[in-house]
């Protein structure tokens, strides 16, 4: 009884990690463009958005290590590099998009007052809590979540009972494909690494498990959570396409979401909704920029000045890129997830698998590989160009953005050909 007990409590407070309140602005907007697809793309999005991040923890339940494990087998250069983009990336888009999402969803319809001083105030409270380290907003989270997800559900469930008459036609060409690019936006891979290095320290300071123990409790618990996101992140796409011909097609994100609890809950469950996502929004920023500056500490031997530093430089980014409207943050951040991700997701999955086929030289091809096959999707947004379409066009899934995927498994299968061939070439 206390191992279920452990797992469920573990997995809930994996779930909370990733239970980012920026997300959820995602899900439903995918289902009001999906329309009558909405199965197609929730597939998709569960791909990037809860099996690629779950398997994410497994692997950390493998490694019981921290971020720099993931990419140690290519080179010690590289996985600094990678942890300290994926931090920079972190603290340069998600976070600023909670100060985003709570401008518009508990500021802007209550108050007339501008973007930047919302990201203002809210970056300078961060500042403060993330150089005072206080258990507030621990105990905070704790109540927050289950509150969250008890109206979601009730949202869900009462938007699954009272569908509109009609459904509007789906804006996909390829859903699955747009499902699965959309997963990306939740940066979910990128958090669990972070997220699942902070549950190896916790566990390990709370409990004196075998490796073995803790393996099978943070892979059971890793299930648990993915469970959790799955029924959330369905229902809302569900509910989004249910009531797609409610809203007009320019609505934003976080005016569907809000639209969806003023459908089923009402003006006064809306308004709640809209704080208590706000007040999450603000534990997954302090918790972010916290994270950030705990690394280059380390980075810098336990620098307090290093720790302070980041934090400042993080409140300032925040400051000036959550003034910007969620829909802008989202598309800038196009770029660079186009250029982590396929990186992020190749590292997830090789270090889930077993040694013998994923040994430092498929690592370092099958990274490498990854790397060059997405820098056509990353420069195509930046500067695109015909020769630069007829070179994506000409790699098979590069269309959809995926070019990377194919010659990535292709060299993946050649070198664990030759290692078995060349077993003297293995590392």
């Amino acid at each position: 009884m206390n191992k279920i007990k452990d797992i469920l409590i573990t997995g809930f407070a994996l779930f909370s990690m990733f239970f980012g309140a920026g997300n959820l602005i995602l899900p439903p907007f995918l289902g009001f463009n999906a329309g009558p697809d909405w199965f197609l793309v929730t597939v998709g999005f569960v791909i990037t958005a809860v099996v690629i991040p779950i398997l994410g923890i497994i692997a950390h339940a493998k490694l019981q290590g921290t971020m720099y494990d993931f990419g140690k087998k290519v080179s010690h250069l590289f996985s600094i590099v990678f942890c300290i983009l994926v931090y920079a990336i972190c603290i340069i888009l998600p976070a600023p998009r909670t100060a985003s999402v709570t401008h518009e969803m508990a500021i802007a319809p209550f108050f007339e007052s501008s973007s930047l001083l919302t990201s203002s105030i809210y970056f300078i409270l961060v500042f403060i809590f993330v150089m005072n380290r206080s258990k507030v907003l621990d105990l905070l989270g704790k109540y927050l979540t289950p509150i969250i997800i008890a109206i979601l559900l009730a949202i869900i469930g009462i938007a699954m009972f009272s569908p509109s008459e009609t459904i509007q036609a789906s804006q996909f060409k390829a859903p699955l494909v747009d499902g699965l690019l959309e997963g990306y936006q939740t940066f979910d891979a990128l958090a669990a690494m972070v997220v699942g290095a902070v549950l190896i320290i916790s566990i390990n300071l709370n409990s004196s498990q075998s490796f073995i123990e803790k393996r099978r409790l943070i892979f059971k618990a890793g299930l648990v959570a993915g469970f959790g996101l799955f029924i959330i992140y369905t229902g809302l796409i569900l509910s989004g396409s249910l009531h797609n011909s409610e809203f007009p097609i320019n609505i934003t994100r976080p005016e569907l979401l809000l639209g969806l609890g003023n459908k089923t809950l009402g003006g006064a469950g809306a308004s709640l909704l809209s704080v208590l996502i706000a007040l999450a929004c603000f534990t997954t920023a302090v918790g972010i920029i916290t994270g950030t500056a705990d690394y280059f500490k380390g980075l810098f031997r336990n620098s307090k000045n290093a720790y302070t530093l980041t934090a400042i430089i993080g409140s300032l980014l925040g400051i000036v890129m959550g003034q910007f409207d969620v829909g802008f943050i989202i598309d800038i951040a196009i770029p660079a997830l186009m250029f982590i991700y396929p990186i992020t997701i190749i590292l997830i999955l090789l270090n889930t698998l077993p040694d013998k086929w994923a040994s430092s030289l498929v690592f370092r091809g099958v990274v490498i590989i990854a790397f060059i096959f997405s820098i056509p999707d990353f420069l195509k947004i930046l500067m695109p160009s015909d020769t630069l379409n007829a070179v994506i066009d000409f790699v098979p899934l590069g269309h959809f953005n995926l070019g990377w995927l194919l010659p990535s498994l292709f060299m993946f299968v050649i070198l664990n050909v030759l290692e078995r061939v060349t077993p003297s070439n293995a590392s």
